[in-house]
């Protein structure tokens, strides 16, 4: 089972190349980041977790230009985002983004996508929360033709491209109804999410990974239907506090990647507990 690591890294934390080189160096798979544009001080909805919001979730750095640059310092490293909220950003700026990052790291890059929590801070970039969904599915298409290696012109609901040049391309080929990076869906269980995942991504991120035994043989009947091979199926739970036991389940079930939680800390506690998941390695 490969082990990766996730961290909500700021303006206070490890930097990302000194966290780059420590995971690749100990054989880690892989760094997935977060991202939070800002958080509005006037916000009613609630933290998903309970209590007060986190400190960190306020000092994110940047996804992209963090990974950018754990790229750059490593060779074999898996960079992700876990997650880009895509309904947040402008598709055909976020599509260069993606593919630049996964050009420029041959190949190494996850595109981690979700739909959020914060209805403020999607406000604040024009998203109306009930169309959320749609919209990140609708931004999907646009980006997919702007991924194709032909120029192709796509019109949604919610917006459109011309038939582009559009270079670099995504490393990975194309396969069934997917173009451009790996791409996982995360999102609670749900037909509507199984639906999502089996039309436009190789997977599901389920943050935490509880109640997989039940939602797992959900997911594979609806991929299956959906006429996708069930070996392509990826499922990588998110943001794991590991045990020995739960990764042994996660085994059981066929899973063959985790992404586990590291602190929003400085080096000397993040090192700390890089040298606590070694043993899961």
């Amino acid at each position: 089972m490969r082990i990766a690591v996730t961290i909500f890294l700021t303006d206070e934390t490890i930097t990302p190349t000194r966290l780059a080189r420590e995971l690749e160096g100990r054989g880690f798979a892989g760094l997935y980041l977060p991202e939070h544009t800002h958080i509005p001080v006037e916000r009613t909805t609630p933290y998903p977790a309970g209590g007060e919001l986190p400190r960190e979730y306020g000092r994110t750095l940047d996804a992209f230009v963090a990974l950018g640059q754990a790229a750059a310092v490593t060779e074999r490293l898996g960079l992700g985002t876990g997650i880009t909220l895509v309904a947040q950003h402008d598709p055909i700026d976020l599509a260069k983004q993606v593919a630049t990052l996964d050009h420029l790291s041959g190949g190494r890059f996850t595109l981690g996508l979700g739909f959020g929590w914060n209805v403020e801070e999607a406000a604040d970039h024009g998203v109306r929360w009930h169309t959320r969904r749609e919209l990140g599915r609708d931004r999907m298409a646009l980006m997919r033709a702007l991924w194709s290696e032909e120029p192709v012109a796509y019109e949604g609901e919610f917006g459109g491209v011309r038939a582009s040049h559009a270079h670099p391309k995504p490393v990975q080929k194309p396969r069934g109804p997917v173009v451009g990076p790996r791409t996982l869906l995360g999102g609670a269980a749900g037909p509507k999410l199984f639906t999502h995942i089996c039309e436009y991504a190789d997977g599901w991120l389920p943050i935490g990974g509880r109640g997989l035994s039940d939602s797992l043989p959900r997911l594979r009947k609806a991929w299956t239907e959906a006429g996708r091979g069930p070996e392509a199926l990826q499922v990588v739970p998110y943001a794991v506090h590991p045990t020995p036991g739960k990764l042994a389940h996660y085994a059981d079930l066929g899973i063959e990647e985790v992404v586990v939680q590291l602190p929003p800390a400085g080096e000397a506690e993040v090192l700390k507990a890089l040298d606590a998941y070694q043993a899961y390695l």
